[in-house]
């Protein structure tokens, strides 16, 4: 599973990433900060060193792929809070930013993390999910405007959003900007004042930071959950006064303790039950374990928590800590010095050897160095050489006759040539061993990172095969649905049109409206009421914006969300003539794009070839279809059309009424009956009676139908069926 955590370092969020990383997730971080160290953060796959504020904070998103999204929210140590108004204001719109970023991305769950400073009135019990926060304070009230905003974008955008608050979370530090809760606090007072200061009227409940990590790793993993905010509370409650005591046994037993005397009682503790009912009942430490944990580390390192500083190293890890390079240069000179003597020894011994005549220790002593160590060496062998040729000869013969020996000058230029040469040769082989070693590295890198790319190719090759074959908005699924429509009688394809646009838009809400003169559309079909907003009727001239597009063959795409329009529509044409409009509600932002503007385009003219071929065979069939005369249908016809009607009206997709009249089954009582219909209304005969199928009607408006005939001594009755 990928996961994103945003947040400062801290020893809290390292041990979630060390949880993270031993169940095997990936886990990528956000640091909020352009210059935290990696190296603040325990070993992750991918550290993004960021500001939440940044341009590129969709991109991050899109990079790490995160399933599920945490904020640290109460426990960022990105915030430090010692200016509390500017910090709140940070606070607010960083967590506004990274919140954006996830809705942007769009995908998996996102956990805040809050704390029990949103409460801060005293209560005997403990307090709910249920129960109103109090926040006191400009940092309690950032944090509660965080849960606030959780629950606004859950509701108006439908993401799977989750706030958990953790009760006094207590850390093991590591170091002093570790500490920043009471347990600690109580430490180090006891440490450097020998003195606990504490308010015997304020009871709370210690949670330590690794169940904590328990508990939100049970979050993390859960496919599905009841509620969008959980408390996680150890319930092991404890007045602030034993605390002390116990801060005071494990740290220092001579250190005193002092009451504050504050005369408000303040009980704040946090109920778990409704964490615990879900997800069971886990482990917590008690209050005494916790303590004996931070006062071990605090006592193994005392310098480091009281001056803040790194742990003091002694004199000889300073000196090797900043000496060491000069002691690994002279290295190479001290063995050279070391093994001139010995050459020195016997070359003075053999000087005046006739056996040893031809040995010439010092142009050895000089290969050597040239061959181990290279030019530089070489050089400073050499010289040694010639020190000490000048030393042994001085024995023997004057340094004036050594100096006017020709012997002497080109048994030194033999050295040093032979010296230097060696040398060279042996830098240009290390040098050219160094050079293939980068370059085989370099080129080992580079098959990994091919190796990397191609399987990653192979990925997407085969993700984009399945998307082609399986996707739901690829042609092959949008024929595959639109195919549907063939399967209804000719009555019934417009109704079900509506539910195929439905399927493929991946929203509820979609009408499709017939034209039934120049500049009225009368609804014919619709999903939901919020699709029926406009009317049975509409005058879609007068709907400048979306007529003109619709008009020009395009589709409409609701940018500027105006209330009047639908969100995205478009028209259907035959022979150059509008003869069905489509508009679809319900749609998210990130949906209303162009390429669901196409789909909605490819599934139009589906729709339209459907329509049309329903169209043809009724005509074909137009003079069987028709009573002689009259726009009333014959029996046969009229039954499929009621049956049609009826059974859209059934599955919600229309609203119709059904009325038989007392006129006699000829051509003159039709014909009185079909002077007071609507071109939208359907006449039929049926076992020797006159019906009207009034479409869009509802019962009450349908009497006021029957009142009109009434006026003309025309007698209807509403039917629920042709039966």
């Amino acid at each position: 599973m990928n996961i994103l955590i945003a947040g400062g370092s801290g020893v809290f969020i390292n041990n979630l990433i060390i949880k993270l990383n031993k169940e095997g997730h990936k886990v990528s971080i956000l640091t909020g900060n352009r210059f935290a160290s990696k190296d603040d953060y325990h070993k992750c796959f991918e550290v993004y060193q960021f500001p939440y504020d940044a341009a590129c904070l969709n991109e991050i998103f899109e990079s790490a792929a995160p399933e599920v999204t945490i904020f640290m929210g109460a426990f960022d140590t990105n915030f430090k809070w010692k200016n509390v108004e500017a910090d709140s204001v940070k606070y607010t719109a960083s967590f506004a930013n990274i919140l954006m970023g996830y809705l942007m991305h769009g995908k998996g769950r996102f956990i805040y993390l809050s704390n029990e400073s949103v409460f801060s009135d005293n209560n005997p019990d403990s307090f709910t999910e249920d129960d109103i926060v109090t926040p006191d304070g400009f940092r309690a009230q950032a944090i509660a405007q965080g849960e606030s905003q959780c629950d606004n974008y859950r509701i108006s955008r439908g993401m799977d959003i989750v706030t958990l608050r953790l009760d006094h979370i207590v850390s093991v530090p590591l170091v002093n900007k570790d500490i920043c809760e009471i347990c600690g606090e109580m430490c180090l007072q006891a440490m450097a004042d020998d003195e606990i200061e504490m308010n015997k009227k304020s009871t709370i409940s210690l949670l330590y930071d690794k169940d904590a990590v328990e508990g939100i790793y049970s979050l993390i993993t859960c496919p599905d959950h009841k509620y969008d905010i959980y408390q996680l509370s150890s319930g092991n409650v404890i007045n602030e006064a034993d605390l002390a005591e116990i801060v005071r046994d494990r740290m220092n037993p001579e250190c005193s303790i002092v009451d504050m005397n504050v005369e408000k009682e303040k009980r704040i503790v946090l109920s778990g039950k409704r964490f615990e009912s879900e997800f069971g009942n886990p482990r917590f430490d008690s209050p005494e374990n916790i303590v004996e944990k931070i006062t071990k580390e605090m006592k193994k390192k005392p310098y480091v928590f009281l001056t803040d500083e790194d742990e003091k190293i002694s004199i000889w890890a300073r000196i090797r800590q900043k000496g060491g390079w000069f002691f690994r240069a002279i290295i190479p000179f001290i063995e050279n010095i070391i093994i001139f003597i010995p050459c020195f020894l016997l070359y003075d011994k053999t000087a005046n050897s006739n056996y040893f005549a031809n040995l010439d220790l010092y142009l050895l002593y000089v290969l050597l160095f040239a061959m181990v160590f290279g030019q530089q060496q070489a050089t400073v062998s050499a010289l040694l050489a010639v020190i000490g040729y000048f030393i042994t000869n001085m024995g023997l013969r004057s340094g004036f006759e050594i100096l006017l020996d020709g012997n002497t000058y080109v048994w030194i230029a033999q050295l040093f040539i032979v010296g230097l040469s060696v040398g060279y040769m042996r830098d240009q082989i290390v040098k050219l061993k160094k050079e293939s070693r980068e370059e085989n590295e370099y080129l080992s890198q580079q098959i990994e990172d091919i190796n990397d790319i191609n399987s990653t190719n192979a990925r997407v090759k085969d993700v984009l095969e399945t998307q082609l074959v399986n996707q739901s908005d690829s042609i092959g699924k949008i024929y595959s649905i639109t195919s549907e429509l063939e399967q209804y009688s000719p009555e019934e394809v417009l109704f079900y049109a509506a539910e195929t646009v439905g399927k493929i838009m991946k929203t509820r809400d979609v009408a499709i409206y017939q034209v039934s003169n120049g500049d009225y559309a009368r609804l014919f079909s619709s999903t939901s009421p919020k699709a029926r907003m406009l009317g049975n009727s509409v005058k879609y001239t007068d709907m400048d914006e979306f007529y003109t597009t619709i008009a020009n063959n395009k589709v409409y795409i609701n940018r500027r969300m105006d209330a009047r329009y639908p969100l995205m529509g478009n028209a259907i044409f035959e022979e150059g003539e509008m003869k069905i409009i489509i508009m679809v509600w319900g749609l998210t932002w990130e949906n209303m794009t162009l390429g669901q503007a196409n789909q909605l385009s490819v599934v139009s003219m589906l729709i339209q070839n459907a329509v049309l071929r329903a169209n043809r065979y009724l005509d074909v069939l137009q003079d069987k279809r028709y009573v002689a005369g009259t726009r009333a249908l014959a029996p046969e016809s009229f039954e499929g059309l009621v049956n049609a009607f009826l059974k859209a009206k059934s599955s919600d997709l229309n609203e119709c009424t059904l009325i038989k009249f007392n006129v006699a089954n000829n051509e003159s009582g039709i014909l009185a009956v079909q002077g007071g219909l609507r071109n939208s209304d359907y006449l039929g005969t049926y076992r020797n009676s006159v019906f009207a199928l009034l479409s869009n009607t509802n019962t009450e408006a349908a009497g006021k139908v029957i009142g009109r005939f009434e006026e003309k001594g025309l007698i209807g009755q509403i039917v629920e069926g042709l039966e």
